[in-house]
């Protein structure tokens, strides 16, 4: 009789990795300390200097907003902002999960019986990697929905630089930030102009090269002919992991200066559409988050794949 060992508890892998990776761990928390300490304390030293003070003075960080901006933030924006920072938390996710080659709890095939059908039969896939494609594809939708509201509504004049000098803005908000002495601003009517390259490179550069090379990665993309050749596939694994790291980057550095710069007026703009310091908006972010540890702790396979059975075969 051959005797099987208990598969390891997700806590005890846990551990198990806590201890191999604990002094690599530490150590990178200790650099980066080092690390911020130093950009820190070179800012400050720059910022000593005339020539760099002059610099300062002659762009202060922000640009008068093009005539025609729209001044506060719309409730659409609210849960524009909910919806793509929930779809993005699980596919970050999904996507480590996929990275991690272990092999998935289950399989799912599509049921080709059905719409739509092809002429290929429809290509055997791992669990998480049917779930992150639906993840991708409702945060796509999301997007497309955000980026037609942007144009529609005039908002688009708020993210989108339309003068070149928000270049050695976005350099000097960068410096002030990176010296602690952070630029004034008032995101209700005008981001400053590191903000506003930012949010431009996430909506029209990052999204783009992840919904571009994911599709190219995904079973959507046909195995031969021009397409392939085009567009290697060993291309797109090389964009599509880093520009998810930049999503990350993004939302850490995001998150930090919600939080350190008004926190209660930045929540109040972004999640309940008002410009005060109330706890309304508070209350609503803390709703989402909430939503969003359910939808985190829901998400294992044997929920998924009873909703993947919906629309094909489960095995395993």
């Amino acid at each position: 009789m051959t005797v099987t060992s208990p598969k390891p508890s997700r806590v005890a892998r846990a551990g198990d990795w806590w201890k191999a990776q604990r002094g690599r761990v530490l150590w990178s928390v200790a650099i980066a300390l080092v690390l911020l300490v130093v950009v820190v304390l070179i800012a400050r030293w720059l910022r000593t200097l005339p020539a760099v003070e002059q610099f300062l003075d002659t762009y202060p960080g922000i640009l008068p907003p093009p005539e025609g901006t729209p001044v506060g933030i719309p409730a659409w924006l609210g849960w524009q902002h909910f919806l793509n920072s929930f779809f993005l938390l699980l596919i970050i996710r999904t996507g480590f999960q996929l990275r991690s080659k272990q092999r998935p709890p289950g399989f799912w095939t599509r049921d080709n019986t059905r719409w739509p059908r092809t002429r290929r039969n429809p290509r055997r896939m791992g669990i998480f990697l049917w779930f992150h494609l639906w993840l991708d594809a409702f945060w796509v939708l999301n997007g497309v929905i955000y980026v037609v509201l942007l144009f529609a509504t005039g908002q688009w004049l708020r993210i989108v630089p339309t003068d070149w000098a928000v270049v050695p803005n976005a350099l000097s908000a960068a410096l002030q930030y990176a010296s602690l002495d952070w630029p004034t601003e008032d995101s209700w009517v005008v981001y400053n102009s590191l903000q506003q390259l930012a949010y431009f490179a996430i909506v029209f550069i990052a999204s783009p090269i992840a919904i571009v090379t994911g599709l190219r990665l995904s079973s959507a993309w046909p195995l031969e002919g021009p397409l392939v050749r085009a567009f290697p596939e060993k291309l797109a694994k090389s964009l599509h992991y880093p520009t998810m790291l930049f999503f990350l980057a993004f939302v850490f550095v995001h998150v930090v200066l919600v939080l350190t710069t008004g926190a209660l007026v930045k929540l109040n703009q972004m999640y309940a559409a008002r410009d005060a310091d109330d706890w309304v908006g508070f209350t609503v972010f803390a709703a989402s988050v909430a939503l969003m540890v359910v939808a985190w702790v829901l998400a294992k396979p044997p929920l998924l794949k009873r909703i993947a059975a919906g629309s094909g075969r489960v095995q395993g």
